[in-house]
């Protein structure tokens, strides 16, 4: 059978320090776990300028640090596939904003709410672990994308629901394509609890929290 993981990271250096999520860290789960294939939150434009120039670094800072100091190396040190997974439009994404339709005190009050969600967020980062892998952090997460959907339901919808139908999609195709391996899906913390929710209705024997 078809072993899929779900492994949550942080994007931001110091946030990793902080909260003791470490690459080292990163690197002793990915190892645990033996992945032949990763799934990876980097848009397939940006893995095919890296394969071009190693020094390219994307979009937006796309791909996020992970990436370019562990995952990519790792792979070609271990020979992991690396699939990327990501998607988004640079032409359009800005456009969907899900404060863009506020002003004023009512957009900073939104702002405000969104650090509070954040922040929230990160309390949790003592549970399991695995910090931001964990029931805890899941139900923190929902809540605040589904206060986002109230929001603006139309910028939820792009920048949210249908990104991650495209990326679980995009595994489901890697699942389908290599039976009987052992796929890792490395992702934003914030992907994990959608990602879980959809794969665990695949045939697959599906691991989250990997500790």
């Amino acid at each position: 059978m078809t072993t899929v993981g779900i492994l949550g990271t942080i994007h931001n250096p110091e946030l990793r320090e902080r909260y003791h999520c470490s690459l080292s860290l990163y690197k002793n789960v990915i190892t645990e776990f033996k992945p032949d294939l990763i799934c990876g939150e980097v848009h397939p434009q940006s893995w095919l300028r890296y394969l071009k120039d190693k020094h390219d670094r994307g979009y937006w800072g796309e791909p996020a640090s992970e990436y370019w100091e562990l995952v990519f190396p790792l792979c070609e040190e271990l020979n992991i596939t690396f699939v990327p997974i990501d998607w988004f439009e640079l032409d359009v994404w800005n456009a969907f904003d899900p404060f863009n339709c506020y002003s004023g005190v009512e957009r900073q009050e939104l702002e405000q709410r969104d650090d509070h969600w954040f922040a929230e967020q990160m309390e949790t980062y003592q549970f399991g672990e695995i910090p931001f892998n964990s029931k805890e952090f899941d139900r923190v997460t929902r809540q605040k994308y589904e206060w986002l959907h109230q929001v603006n339901a139309k910028a939820q919808n792009f920048h949210w629901v249908v990104r991650n139908q495209i990326m679980i999609q995009r595994v489901k195709n890697t699942i389908e394509a290599h039976p009987g391996k052992r796929i890792l899906c490395i992702v934003g913390a914030d992907h994990n609890y959608i990602f879980q929710e959809e794969l665990m209705i695949e045939p697959v024997e599906l691991l989250y929290p990997l500790r």
